[in-house]
């Protein structure tokens, strides 16, 4: 394999996880100890109808966000949405979102003896 072959892999799921600001920590580690090797996490903004209601009720909710960007192999995906979707506590009105999509392809560092078995065989 030369320097500038692109082992590119499929069959990997990206998970993506909305919350309200603060929670993203908790996300991860849960995502992590399901299976995950790592995330992403970085902040936004955002609104909705919940946001709306709720506020009508005298409960305050931030329009501040975390998202948490999680890519694992497809075998893992549910058994870390699982835990993202615990961790996250979901199923609570105005917790945030969590959705899985397929990854095409992407390409990362693999070690050339793990590239040479897959290749070998």
């Amino acid at each position: 394999m030369s320097e500038h072959d692109i082992v590119v892999l499929s069959d990997a799921m990206l998970i993506t996880c909305i919350v309200q600001r603060g929670i993203a920590d908790k996300v991860v580690d849960a995502a992590m100890r399901a299976g995950a090797h790592g995330a992403t996490i970085y902040y936004a903004r955002g609104t909705g109808v919940r946001q709306r209601h709720l506020g009508l009720l005298g409960i305050a909710i931030s329009a501040e966000k975390e998202m948490v960007h999680v890519v694992v192999p497809s075998e893992q995906a549910d058994r870390v949405f699982e835990s993202m979707h615990a961790a996250a506590q979901i199923d609570t009105p105005g917790m945030g979102i969590l959705y899985m999509t397929a990854v095409e392809k992407m390409a990362t560092y693999v070690p050339p003896e793990v590239v040479a078995r897959y290749i070998g065989s």
